[in-house]
């Protein structure tokens, strides 16, 4: 027999966890975190290389409309003002992103907003039935657009054709006549000065976490320790896949540090066209002018199919994989000890503000 010793054993270091953690903890409540990996922060973890912030995960830019999640983010850290506005790069020729006037100018040679309309409108074609993502992108934004900036990069990153990918992963494509290659229209926006891993060293302050450590490994023993389970990992591996494998997007990481002060001039380059491999190249220096000299950290983000044996990333949130989930998420509503939070544990896309919204709605379900 274990001796209960914990209010919560919160599975997984990343945003959910952590901010629940910290929130559970400042009403008296004991915690136990663990995570597989070597660090706090999940996919938002940054590691200090050469004065360089890497974003070991891929790029993260906190962007929220909601002032109360803002506030509450800068708790645990300073943001830097920041802007976020990538560049594509199609057979080596530089557009600007999101849709705006530069790029249609660097597209089409056209400055004046009603002609740049007028291109698109002609574009567009008279389709019916929208029955994919390729109709319904060209339906919005036109073919010279969808051809260029869009086509090769969202196969690349899903790992199939357009014409087979559902409509719905494309909701919207914004196309701005103006000249603001600001990517977000979030009112708040900016990037923490001292990298993301400075947020969850202060939300976990005082609390227990044990790293390198995996829930699978000792499943019993780890339940035994706590009341309740706060798990943030992915939702049908808990179920031990028992009504199907849920289907993610994974990544994979090429990283080089570069005996240079500038490789691009830009955090963020996307590849759109499908002759490029990868989809992106950061170089994390960019993010907040921060390194040494004549150093420069620069990846390159390869998307892949994910498996057992694979990082989850993007929920690949289809009509079958939804129904799969349906069922997943019904089976842990009638467990009364378990808490499924995050972006895996409820397979569904989060920004973080979203993922933290998500975690302090739970703590006034649980907690208040």
């Amino acid at each position: 027999m274990f001796e209960v010793m914990y209010d919560y054993l919160i599975v997984g270091a990343g945003i959910y966890g952590s901010v629940f953690a910290y929130e559970a903890a400042k009403r008296g409540k004991t915690c136990l975190v663990i995570d597989k990996r070597n660090h706090i922060g999940g996919n938002m973890y940054t590691e200090r290389v050469h004065g360089i912030n890497v974003h070991k995960y891929g790029p993260h830019i906190f962007h929220t409309n909601d002032e109360k999640i803002w506030n509450y983010i800068n708790k645990f850290t300073s943001f830097n003002q920041f802007v976020y506005n990538p560049v594509a790069n199609y057979e080596d020729r530089l557009y600007n992103l999101p849709f705006n006037m530069h790029t249609f100018y660097q597209l089409w040679g056209i400055k004046d907003p009603n002609l740049v309309l007028d291109k698109i409108n002609e574009q567009k074609g008279n389709a019916e039935v929208i029955s994919n993502l390729e109709e319904q992108a060209i339906s919005m934004v036109g073919s010279d657009i969808y051809e260029v900036l869009i086509k090769g990069y969202t196969e690349k990153q899903w790992g199939k054709k357009c014409n087979e990918l559902p409509k719905s992963i494309i909701k919207r494509l914004p196309v701005r006549l103006t000249f603001n290659n600001n990517y977000f229209n979030d009112k708040f926006q900016g990037m923490p000065a001292n990298g993301y891993t400075d947020i969850f060293i202060n939300l976990l302050k005082g609390i227990e976490v044990r790293l390198a450590t995996d829930y699978f490994g000792n499943r019993d023993y780890f339940n035994s320790l706590a009341r309740k389970i706060v798990y943030t990992g992915p939702i049908d591996k808990f179920f031990d896949y028992k009504y199907g494998q849920l289907e993610y997007r994974s990544l994979e990481f090429e990283t080089n540090v570069l005996n240079m002060n500038n490789y691009q001039g830009i955090y963020v380059m996307n590849y759109t066209s499908s002759k490029i491999p990868y989809t992106r190249v950061i170089e994390h220096k960019h993010f907040d002018n921060n390194g040494d000299e004549g150093i420069t950290i620069v990846t390159k983000e390869h998307p892949k199919t994910g498996t057992i044996n694979t990082e989850p990333y993007y929920p690949v949130n289809d009509e079958k994989n939804n129904k799969i989930f349906l069922q997943y998420r019904k089976e842990s509503e009638m467990l009364h000890n378990v808490i499924m939070g995050g972006r895996l544990g409820e397979y569904k896309y989060y920004d973080m503000h979203q993922v933290i919204a998500s975690a302090l709605n739970m703590v006034s379900k649980e907690l208040l």
